[in-house]
């Protein structure tokens, strides 16, 4: 739970406005259970793909 509230503080701090729940909950939650290694890869690249977008 720490380390989840942490990757959602990083992408908050990150995306600034452009930053949406929703998405980040698809994220964390939409591939099921992984381990947090792989969750924390996988919020990088959500934040990668979210800046080059804007």
């Amino acid at each position: 739970m720490i380390k989840i509230l942490e990757l959602r503080d990083r992408a908050e701090t990150a995306l600034g406005d452009a930053y949406d729940i929703r998405d980040f909950h698809d994220v964390a939650i939409g591939k099921g259970a992984m381990p947090l290694p792989i969750l924390e890869a996988e919020v990088d690249a959500y934040i990668r793909a979210k800046l080059k977008q804007d």
